[in-house]
């Protein structure tokens, strides 16, 4: 019985086997290697036929007109919200540019061996005028970087940004209107630097470049400016006592760093040392570019600007002529004469009538 049943199991296994083996042969006919590729490539042919092609040329040509467009269309349903937006995406870009530039020109200096004298105009003033930039933005660098503020001080430095914000953020007019003030801001330590001359004055009386100093400052006192020849005849005096920059008081050292717009921090003596160190490289680099003559008029007014000179309603003439003037006795200015160039704001722009009318005009100037 046992082997009946084991036989008929069996026997029933062999045609399950056969039956299955029937069907796969049926179904599944083999298919020739041409045909199969010929299938593919029918198939892929679909999506490269050229009426295809233009299509996804012409949705992907309107979807890139579209996103240009957008801009236009956040401009009229949001026109303040994008003027902030413009802003300050173009104030960051252009403030990483110069930063970039900045520490490439740090990195020639101090660790490349270069020298001042190896950059141009634009990059001296950059190196200049960056730290100062620097300073000024950080804090909202700084406080931007946590959660949601930059919606709350993005708008407040829009409308503060004097106070809030660098150069790079301002316009045209804001950058002659912030740098009128803040010229006005250094002119009025211009009287107590020329105090301080004159206080010096007595102790000189051995000395024989007594007589043409005092000349100078009579002509600074009574409302005329000396010739730049007459202010080299005095630079011995600023060589040792009473004008050399180790000699000066603590307070002439304090107008002077706010006449030439210099924090009142640490290392006073030596930030003012640097400070001539960087007019002369000015000076040296517009003599390497082709002199006075060639710079644009933004150029001369911002050139007058550094050197402490309103340059408001003054014709292009007069501007080159004072620089002129002064880039002359910058010319005959050693390291260790550098105070004298500290102090040609006073002996060369004392009494320039822009700079009167700055000082003492209630209206707010421009350029």
């Amino acid at each position: 019985m046992a082997s009946r049943i084991l036989f008929h199991y069996m026997n029933c296994e062999k045609k399950l086997l056969f039956s299955t083996a029937f069907s796969k042969a049926y179904y599944f006919k083999p298919i020739c290697v041409c045909c199969a590729s010929n299938t593919s490539s029918s198939r892929r042919s679909i999506y490269k036929t050229e009426e295809v092609k233009k299509f996804r040329f012409f949705v992907l040509q309107h979807y890139l007109d579209y996103l240009k467009s957008y801009n236009a269309i956040l401009e009229k349903k949001f026109p303040g919200a994008m003027r902030v937006y413009r802003v300050f995406m173009d104030g960051m870009k252009e403030f990483f540019n110069d930063l970039k530039l900045y520490i490439k020109l740090v990195h020639n200096l101090n660790i490349a061996g270069k020298s001042l004298e190896t950059f141009n105009v634009r990059e001296v003033e950059l190196y200049e005028q960056m730290p100062k930039d620097m300073r000024r933005i950080a804090p909202l660098l700084i406080l931007s970087i946590l959660p949601l503020t930059h919606y709350v001080l993005f708008p407040i430095a829009y409308y503060f940004p004097r106070h809030l914000l660098c150069r790079h953020f301002w316009n045209l007019q804001q950058k002659s209107e912030f740098s009128i003030i803040l010229l006005r801001k250094r002119l009025v330590h211009n009287k107590p630097v020329f105090r301080h001359l004159q206080l010096q004055l007595p102790k000189l009386k051995e000395n024989a470049l007594h007589k043409k100093w005092s000349v100078v400052l009579g002509l600074v006192g009574s409302g005329l400016q000396p010739q730049p020849e007459q202010i080299v005849a005095c630079k011995d005096l600023f060589v040792n006592g009473p004008y050399h920059l180790m000699y000066l008081s603590g307070n002439h050292v304090k107008h002077l760093l706010k006449m030439h717009e210099l924090h009142m921090g640490w290392f006073r003596r030596t930030r003012l040392g640097d400070r001539a160190v960087i007019l002369q490289a000015m000076d040296r680099a517009i003599l390497r570019e082709g002199g006075v003559e060639i710079l644009s008029t933004d150029n001369l007014r911002h050139a007058c600007l550094i050197r402490g000179l309103n340059p408001m309603n003054m014709k292009n003439e007069d501007m080159v002529n004072w620089l002129k003037g002064w880039i002359a006795v910058s010319s005959e200015i050693d390291k260790d004469s550098l105070s004298l160039l500290l102090h040609c704001p006073i002996l060369l722009a004392y009494n320039e009538p822009t700079n009167w009318q700055l000082i003492y005009d209630t209206k707010q100037p421009k350029l």
